[in-house]
């Protein structure tokens, strides 16, 4: 099945994924602008009003990009739903991004057909997040348009499959979009995504340690010198397990490597325990991947990077092809 006929104007096949506090405007106007998919979620606009004021400004500046650069037109933006019931805003946010026909709406945390139907009824296209093969049959179930797979290694709320495994048994039933998620952080990877099955590559972490990400400077410091080691694995921060930088939880007085069970039915967003520490302020989500990351940069330079390495990884793998794997 072909993409969606917005994802055309896509420079390489990929989503920028919504960061938590760190994804706002100007990271996902610099994304757009670099040609992939920028996005934020919903939440991290406050108060409420604010989403509006973001829309029009993300509308604004790729309308102005796009007059300018007829050449190179700005890739579509996706807006972050969290579908729980936790999220007492989801309503009214759904409403604002109706009134800027939002391209591209990412739910999470829940599947929900009324949102989906919103969404189509503005022409918009819904894409889901899931960590295994039941939550994704639901999620087509209740109308969602394609699936975001979101595998072990993927930051923040990540699940324990393999990319592998998980692209292969949903593509077994579902020939509709598949971006793939976990830890995806250089043009090979990519590549490697696409030759599993999926569609696009699902990007976060790297995105951290970018001049426009709405992080801290030791934040970004930290992606750059992290490695897949580093990343700790736990549900003790919201209720629903997630990846975060150990320099984080060690930050916050915890040992990383003895940390307790939370109650999944209490997700909550914010505590860290008996510490003080929240969840993404100061505890922070990042992926496996990050050892691919070597300095903090400009968005575009760093998207110029990706391209350089899809276009590399291509032409050996077309080397392979005329037989390079001989022994």
């Amino acid at each position: 099945m072909a993409l969606p006929a917005l994802f055309d104007r896509l420079r390489l096949p990929v989503i920028g994924s919504p960061l938590f506090i760190v994804s706002g405007p100007e990271l996902v106007i610099a994304q757009c602008k670099a040609g992939i998919v920028g996005s934020f979620p919903a939440l991290n606009a406050r108060p409420q009003s604010q989403l509006d004021e973001w829309l029009h400004q993300i509308t604004e500046e790729l309308a102005a990009w796009n007059r300018d650069n007829p050449d190179r037109p700005a890739a579509p933006y996706a807006v972050n739903q969290i579908v729980h019931r936790s999220n007492d805003r989801l309503e009214a946010d759904l409403t604002t991004c109706g009134k800027w026909q939002v391209p591209i709406v990412i739910t999470s945390l829940g599947a929900q057909e009324q949102l989906n139907q919103a969404v189509h009824s503005w022409g918009g296209i819904a894409l889901h997040d899931v960590i295994n093969d039941r939550f994704a049959h639901k999620a087509i179930e209740k109308g969602a348009d394609g699936l975001i797979l979101v595998c072990t290694g993927a930051g923040g709320h990540a699940g324990q499959l393999s990319p592998f495994a998980f692209v292969q048994e949903t593509r077994a039933w579902f020939d509709g979009p598949i971006a793939l998620s976990g830890s995806i952080a250089n043009g090979g990877a990519i590549l490697a995504a696409q030759a599993m099955g999926a569609d696009l590559a699902y990007i976060g972490s790297p995105f951290i340690a970018t001049a426009e990400a709405n992080a801290e400077a030791d934040y970004k410091a930290g992606i750059v010198a992290g490695g897949a080691s580093d990343i700790v694995y736990t549900n003790l921060f919201t209720g629903v397990h997630g990846n975060y930088l150990r320099q984080s939880i060690e930050a916050a007085g915890l040992d990383p490597d003895n940390l307790p069970e939370s109650d999944p039915s209490k997700m909550n967003f914010g505590s860290g325990g008996n510490s003080k520490a929240k969840a993404w302020r100061d505890i922070w989500g990042s992926g496996q991947g990050i050892g691919a990351v070597r300095e903090v940069q400009p968005v575009a330079a760093f998207v110029d990077r990706l391209d350089a390495e899809y276009r590399a990884a291509k032409a050996r793998i077309a080397g392979l092809s005329d037989g390079g794997w001989s022994a």
